[in-house]
């Protein structure tokens, strides 16, 4: 009797559980990991005209191209001018992930109205864990607040804690890292590259120098381990390296010569790094060997110019990296081992493409608002459908795309849309 019955157990508490690919949140930038491709399974393989079904907009998420974060049911994301502020300041801002209701604001500063118009305003993604909520304002300022109703914890000052600077004048844009009770960031100083902090007090525990540091970049670490030793890897102004996550003692370093800034995240697989910068700078594979009591680099292939990516990412499905060719809405694949094109093509877009996976395909947002839904298959660039985004013509359609448990969320300056891209 017991084998008759455990089979149907097992689909009744299958069917139950529903999909079990799919993921639970998306607490920071690209996601757990940070990888950029998402769990999920049986979504749908093409879109009607105008795009899948759009279940709701919230309002209120203010100028700038920060990400939604999600974690527990709601939603947390950075920007300034609020449609529901009466200033124009910056605010950490709280939705219900349901019905997209805002549920709290709590202002972190001054907007950033550096440069251009289309270069100002926030673009830290918040990294939300165990009821907190961290995000870094472009000014440099480390603030934390609780989850459940945006009370200020603590805020550290990257810049005079630290001697923080950035590689580039448009402010800081880092997701910070959470990893046990360590909060994890990139100030960019010589004394004080990166540093870990108490996650709950912010309190040092370890700064980590590099002698000639540019400052900091745009990039999130990433985290690896290595013969048993885990790994900090990031991307600064002065090129890709590895810190000892224990002691904070850097371990390698990968240079490059300075371009105008370095901005993607890096892709970290096994012992492998791959990260890339824009400006015709190019992307890299490392592979990090532990060495005698530390960690060396040995270069796969060096700087490859076809795979400098600006700032819309890079993603690694299978064995093959899509992402755009610097900003010039041309998506690529290539492959991972060697580097070596598979494609490379234009899409229905234009300008710089942003760019997250899931279930064998390719999401390109590109700057003018066109989202594409596109196959990851090696074999050729097919594009499958596309629509154009709400509301997406006032300044760059930067912010990269969310997908989480069949659902598409996009930040759209002072909006979040959520769509229904499940099959069912």
């Amino acid at each position: 009797m017991t084998r008759r019955v455990a089979p149907a157990v097992l689909l009744l508490v299958t069917l139950l559980a529903g999909p079990a690919a799919r993921a639970d949140d998306w607490p920071t930038f690209r996601g757990k990991g940070r990888t950029g491709v998402a769990p999920d399974t049986n979504l749908l393989e093409s879109w009607p005209e105008g795009g899948p079904k759009l279940l709701w907009k919230a309002v209120g998420a203010g100028r700038g191209y920060a990400t939604p974060a999600i974690a527990e049911g709601r939603i947390y994301t950075l920007g300034d001018g609020l449609s529901t502020a009466a200033d124009k300041d910056e605010y950490l801002s709280c939705y219900d992930r349901e019905t997209g209701k805002q549920l709290w604001k709590t202002k972190t500063g001054q907007p950033w109205n550096e440069g251009p118009e289309s270069w100002q305003s926030s673009r830290s993604t918040p990294t939300v864990d165990g009821g907190l909520v961290y995000v870094i304002t472009p000014q440099g300022v480390l603030v934390c607040c609780q989850a459940a109703d945006g009370k200020e914890t603590f805020r550290v000052d990257l810049k005079e804690a630290f001697g923080g600077k950035k590689g580039d004048a448009w402010g800081y844009s880092e997701s910070p890292l959470v990893d046990g009770d360590m909060l994890v960031c990139t100030p960019g100083g010589d004394a004080a590259m990166m540093v870990a902090l108490d996650k709950k007090t912010g309190k040092e525990k370890w700064r980590c120098g590099q002698e000639g540091c540019r400052g900091a970049g745009h990039s999130s670490i990433v985290i690896s381990k290595v013969g048993g030793r885990k790994v900090y890897v990031q991307t600064t102004a002065s090129g890709a390296c590895g810190v000892d996550a224990a002691s904070g003692k850097l371990l390698w370093s990968y240079p490059i010569d300075q371009t105008t800034a370095v901005i993607p995240t890096p892709i970290v697989r096994d012992d492998m790094v791959f990260f890339s910068a824009g400006y015709r700078r190019g992307g890299a594979l490392l592979r990090q060997v532990a060495a005698g009591d530390g960690v060396k680099v040995e270069e796969v292939y060096g700087l490859n110019q076809d795979l400098a990516n600006k700032h819309g990412g890079v993603v690694l499905v299978g064995d093959h990296l899509y992402g755009d060719s610097d900003d010039q809405g041309i998506p690529f694949c290539h492959e991972f081992a060697t580097g070596k094109r598979a494609w490379k093509e234009r899409g229905s877009g234009k300008g710089s493409a942003a760019v997250v996976a899931a279930d064998g395909h390719v999401y390109f947002r590109f700057q003018d608002g066109t989202l594409a839904l596109v196959k990851a298959d090696p074999a050729g660039y097919t594009e499958v459908s596309a629509f154009k985004i709400p509301d997406s013509d006032a300044r760059p359609s930067w912010a990269h795309p969310v997908i989480l448990d069949g659902k598409l969320y996009l930040r759209e300056q002072d909006a979040i849309l959520c769509y229904d891209i499940s099959a069912g």
